[in-house]
């Protein structure tokens, strides 16, 4: 958004050079208007509304006999030389299917935990072999996870994830991802033919201030970034550029 608004300066800058000051006058006003709106919180709390509000309280889930959870990767970072560990984004997400992993055992119903997330950051591990060994240290057993390690988007989470949901065939699907980052994710997995109970691993909160702050910027970052994933599914099937969209995992049923 920083950008896009430093875009609108120069070309306001280049509307007073041609001597058009009204509309060079009208793009700073709007300038200052969204970095205001922006920046003290009213624009990406309007934004994040949308996109969250649906999942802001954690709902119950009735295990079914045969289970399956999916985690979404956030990404990964590397502290100095040492091993691979899950972004500051991505502990959220990983503690919330664990806690869930935990309720479907405690119901006495049989669960597994399959990871999606390949190495999209070029950091030489995938994400979801960094996840796994996350998720072994919260004691979840290996035989209970499931790897796949290729994705390197959201489409791509859904598209390799649905041979091996099928493999599996559970009777109930859970993916948990971050709150932001659910919606565009259902509508990949239902292209795919997986329809899942949505569950968030985390929130992000704009802050409410009179003086304008970085972190608003960040939030509507992450906000935009979905409102365009969004926008580009429905373009790319107007198109006709997406894969065909997959009839739905028959496992499923309950």
């Amino acid at each position: 958004m920083l950008v896009m608004l430093f875009i609108m300066l120069l070309v306001a800058a280049l509307l007073y050079r041609l001597r058009w000051r009204r509309l060079g006058h009208m793009l700073v006003l709007l300038a200052l208007l969204l970095f205001l709106g922006i920046g003290c919180g009213p624009v990406p709390r309007f934004l994040l509304r949308s996109l969250q509000g649906a999942y802001d309280m954690e709902p119950p889930v009735e295990w079914a006999p045969r289970n399956i959870i999916v985690l979404l990767g956030a990404g990964t970072v590397g502290p100095n030389d040492e091993r691979l560990q899950p972004s500051y984004y991505a502990n959220g997400r990983i503690l919330r299917a664990a806690q869930l992993y935990q309720a479907c055992k405690l119901a006495g119903k049989a669960c597994r935990l399959l990871v999606s997330g390949g190495d999209s950051q070029d950091h030489g591990e995938p994400e979801a072999v960094v996840y796994v060994r996350a998720l072994r240290a919260l004691g979840i057993p290996q035989s209970d996870l499931m790897v796949e390690a290729r994705s390197m988007s959201t489409w791509q989470n859904a598209q390799f994830s649905r041979p091996l949901l099928a493999q599996y065939a559970p009777q109930h699907i859970v993916l948990v991802t971050s709150a932001v980052h659910l919606q565009r994710s259902l509508l990949y997995f239902a292209h795919f033919g997986i329809t899942p109970q949505p569950v968030a691993g985390d929130w992000i909160r704009a802050n409410r201030i009179p003086i304008p702050v970085s972190w608003n910027f960040v939030a509507t970052d992450a906000a935009v970034h979905e409102y365009l994933g969004i926008l580009r599914y429905h373009v790319y099937n107007m198109m006709g550029w997406n894969a065909p969209k997959a009839p739905p995992l028959h496992s499923q049923a309950s």
